[in-house]
């Protein structure tokens, strides 16, 4: 019986660890697993791509479960400016993303001309299956203030 309950509690405290380094719904994890991966000249079609993992640098690096969309060939990125993932990018920084079960080593870049047409896009992709979600997204007159658009280049 002894043994028993030193498993069970064995058992939760690894599940309570993974629950506390994997990035689950919107609370960041510090892994992002997969297997490496250079990324591809062009990402091919995304439209059913919904979210991706991104993983910032930091003493401890934060893991983020995020939506992407494809603009002009590129993949990008649409942050809250006060959020913690995106203040760690501040004015660019390597990230890595994960799609499925492969991780690509690329670099955050802001975007600061023509951002108001990469968030148009954003919100097109997502407006008709999260509608109450992009509901509360700023204007784009209000984002200027508020949001911080990253393009994901190749390394």
């Amino acid at each position: 019986m002894r043994v028993l309950k030193i498993a069970v509690a064995a058992i939760l405290a690894l599940a309570l660890v993974a629950v506390m380094v994997a990035p689950i719904g919107p609370m960041p994890g510090i892994f992002i697993g997969g297997s490496s991966t250079s990324a591809p000249e062009k990402w091919g079609d995304t439209s059913n791509l919904d979210e991706i993992m991104l993983k910032v640098p930091g003493a401890l690096p934060r893991v983020v479960i995020i939506w992407v969309v494809e603009h002009g060939g590129e993949l990008h990125v649409v942050g809250s400016k006060t959020s913690g993932w995106v203040e760690r990018i501040g004015s660019g920084s390597p990230v890595e993303m994960r799609i499925g079960e492969s991780t690509y080593s690329l670099k955050a870049s802001p975007v600061t001309e023509g951002w108001q047409q990469v968030l148009e896009a954003y919100v097109g992709k997502y407006e008709a299956d999260y509608p109450d979600i992009v509901a509360g997204f700023p204007s784009i007159d209000e984002a200027a203030d508020l949001v911080a658009v990253f393009r994901l280049d190749r390394s």
